[in-house]
């Protein structure tokens, strides 16, 4: 009688709902990476869509807050959607995780106030949310501001505490600017943990899709000063990608301090972010402005198990935007922390000529030595971290200026580049670091003339200025750095010519 009893009391205990994580998701990938690739059918219908709805329209529509997933239960973070329509018109589908299991959110209009719009009982029951942004109390204890927004292909957006919205990161970049055109992988659907009363931080999957590559990702966000989000990925291919692009960067730079204008603007300058940092493994820190080239312009840069790549927003005064709107000198910064090894590969660097600031033209990721290819999955893992200032990338000088023209030189070229630290700013007047500048690659690349590193009265920091004369056509790469005694100061500024 005694095995009866137990199996008795077994069947009326409640059973535990079975753990969801990464390797259900992929699971979930690598079934759609074996079948043919089948494009997301079109819920939206065309009344709703851009040429129909006007962008006035579709802004009229906006999310209920008291309807907010997990509003109720009063959790440091809570859940709103995005309505369809206009220019996004593909659907994702979103499920809750708790102790009891995985749930779906279905799609309520009764979540939204559709404003002056008088259609909303047209508006499909089964359309699907366009995306999702999730909410902490990130400045304010009492009120809830927006942490991170996932809205468009693979697209996604955080802040740091002081920060306002500015340059997105992707999930994936396949084929960017190659002959055969870019590849737009999607978020296709999430799964949300529902988090602890006293969380300080939340969990999503997301199940990711495209023609190539089905892929598995799992985001841990942490807000904060620097919001740290914690990336970790399992990708299967379909076929193979000619360039895949990891822990993509996307932002936009119309012109800066550094870029010659033929148009008129109040604006001093005009960006999400001044330049690419990246964090060599030998320890090398290297700085490279950005700009809007007239032609597409890539650059690579060479390394094994990089220590870290970003795109900044390293020029934080408001005098140099003017622009009380847009902000741009609370824009955050991306740093980018691969973990574990990630082999031999490059940073790649592209730049995309823009007539407008409209678009993000600009756009930096890992890319692999070693090719994707169908049956063979690839996985990593990296860390964001979303910012505004921080001394430690890098911990030296750094370059916080690039200025140029036509010099006095004929045929050439003048520099003037600021560098700053505290150290710096300690090294008197009459001590003038050692500037030391090359123009490659090769020895006829171009001249160097009239070197100079004076004191910079108005900050305290040292300025390197020199004038370059190219000795033959083609692109020329300008690299820059102050010593002192054999010891390096600052980190290397980079240049790319573009003639």
């Amino acid at each position: 009688m005694r095995p009866i009893a137990v199996s008795i009391l077994c069947a009326l205990l409640p059973v535990a709902a079975p753990a969801f994580d990464l390797d259900d998701v992929a699971a979930r990938a690598a079934t759609l990476a074996g079948e043919p690739y089948a494009d997301r059918p079109k819920k939206v219908p065309d009344w709703m869509l851009v040429g129909s709805l006007t962008y006035d329209q579709w802004r009229d529509i906006r999310f209920r807050p008291d309807q907010a997933l997990w509003k109720e239960k009063n959790l440091p973070f809570q859940v709103q959607f995005f309505h369809p329509g206009l220019y996004y018109d593909r659907t994702i589908q979103v499920h809750t995780i708790d102790a009891d299991g995985v749930h779906p959110v279905p799609f309520s209009a009764e979540r939204f106030d559709y404003g002056k719009n008088i259609f909303a009982d047209r508006i499909p029951t089964d359309v699907g949310y366009a995306g999702l942004r999730i909410h902490y109390p990130l400045r304010d204890p009492n009120y809830l501001d927006e942490l991170i927004v996932f809205l468009g292909a693979s697209y996604f957006r955080a802040l740091g505490r002081d920060n306002v919205y500015g340059l997105s990161a992707r999930g994936l970049a396949i084929d960017t600017v190659e002959p055969s055109g870019e590849e737009f992988p999607s978020f296709i659907e999430f799964w949300l943990e529902t988090p602890a009363p006293e969380a300080n931080h939340v969990v999503l999957y997301a199940l990711m899709d495209s023609r190539s590559v089905a892929g598995a990702y799992r985001f841990d966000i942490k807000p904060g000063d620097q919001t740290q989000v914690d990336v970790q990925a399992k990708l299967f291919p379909r076929r193979q990608v000619a360039k895949l692009g990891i822990a993509p960067v996307t932002s936009m730079f119309f012109f800066g301090e550094n870029t010659p204008r033929h148009f008129e603007d109040f604006r001093p300058e005009v960006h999400d972010s001044d330049g690419l940092l990246v964090h060599f493994a030998g320890g090398e820190w290297l700085w490279r402005p950005l700009d809007n080239p007239t032609r597409i312009n890539a650059n690579s840069f060479a390394t094994t198990d990089p220590r870290g790549f970003g795109l900044l927003q390293r020029d934080r005064t408001f005098a140099s935007y003017q622009d009380i709107e847009t902000r741009m000198e609370l824009r955050p910064s991306v740093w980018v922390e691969p973990q574990g090894d990630w082999g031999a590969g490059h940073i790649e660097l592209v730049e995309i000529p823009t007539t407008t600031e409209l678009v993000d033209n600009i756009v930096a990721f890992w890319v692999p030595d070693a090719p994707l290819q169908p049956g063979k999955p690839l996985a990593f893992a990296y860390r964001l971290f979303w910012y505004g200032e921080d001394a430690q990338r890098p911990p030296a000088g750094r370059a916080v200026a690039t200025r140029r023209d036509r010099g006095t030189v004929p045929g050439g070229y003048r520099f003037v580049i600021d560098f700053d630290s505290d150290r710096l700013r300690a090294v008197p007047a009459d001590r003038a670091p050692t500037g030391v500048v090359t123009a490659g690659p090769g020895i006829d690349a171009g001249e160097v003339l009239d070197q100079h590193v004076v004191k910079n009265p108005a900050t305290g920091g040292w300025r390197l200025s020199f004038q370059m004369k190219p000795k033959r056509s083609g692109p020329i790469e300008l690299r820059g750095f102050l010593t002192e005694n054999g010891d390096v100061l600052t980190e290397t500024w980079s240049y790319g010519l573009l003639q």
